[in-house]
């Protein structure tokens, strides 16, 4: 079985994402990968198009999305409580899949909007059917927890996305872009797969097709934050390990 990159971001990550979906395929199809995810930030505006270039292109597409978990439920609008959210991806695994992931991305938007289109547990339940869901990168809830040293908080919310997704349908995601907190997390990563039955998989978070795209995608988040590159204060990705990477990388 060959690597295929499940957590993407596309130009479709508004001003995050640079990865242009006809170069996209082309470049997956290059390296000999022969499926691909599109897992945008809250947004599934890329989904028809992706798909046809990746069926152009003879390669797998599996649509998707990173979406915006409300710490409360999405209904909770207070900037002290409710600022900060979690990430989780969902990929779908058929029609009904595609389906519930369409139903929960626009609950995100007409209810759940706050600062960002977010979900919640009740509708995360609600919908959950054919979606497959993988814990995310620095952002989500159990990388958070861990990074907290929270071990015991990050296996129920394990847990409870295992429950939600059932068996097989719920993955803990392993990354490692040179970061430090990412490298502090991998062993406890592992230590709650093996005590929990979750199993690991490994991504890359896409951000851009190739590495010296990094400093192009610096670009967009400083016009996303209205920062300039010379800015001390400019967001950071820490490192240019962001980009698609071949199996062996």
């Amino acid at each position: 079985m060959s690597f295929v990159h499940l957590h993407l971001h596309s130009e479709y990550s508004l001003l995050d994402g640079a990865c242009r979906i006809e170069q996209l395929c082309r470049a997956v199809k290059e390296q000999g990968q022969d499926a691909v995810a599109i897992t945008d930030h809250g947004v599934m505006y890329g989904c028809v198009e992706f798909y046809k270039a990746a069926k152009k292109a003879n390669i797998k597409p599996i649509i998707g999305c990173e979406v915006y978990v409300a710490p409360r439920t999405r209904f909770d609008k207070i900037k002290e409580f409710d600022a900060e959210m979690y990430h989780l991806v969902l990929l779908c695994k058929n029609e009904t899949g595609y389906k519930n992931l369409i139903k929960l991305v626009s609950h995100s938007f007409i209810d759940g909007f706050y600062f960002k289109p977010r979900v919640d547990i009740e509708i995360l339940e609600k919908y959950s059917e054919g979606l497959i869901a993988l814990s995310a990168c620095l952002a989500g809830e159990i990388p958070r927890a861990l990074v907290a040293d929270d071990y015991r908080r990050a296996k129920e919310v394990a847990l409870k996305y295992q429950n939600i997704y059932g068996a097989g349908n719920f993955y803990l995601e392993i990354q490692n872009h040179g970061l430090e907190e990412q490298i502090k997390i991998l062993p406890m990563l592992k230590k709650l797969s093996d005590e929990t039955g979750i199993e690991l998989v490994a991504t890359n978070d896409v951000h851009y097709l190739k590495q010296e795209d990094s400093e192009m995608q610096k670009i967009l988040i400083c016009i996303q934050t209205n920062k300039t590159v010379d800015d001390e204060n400019a967001l950071d990705f820490g490192s240019n390990q962001f980009y698609l990477k071949s199996e062996e990388e």
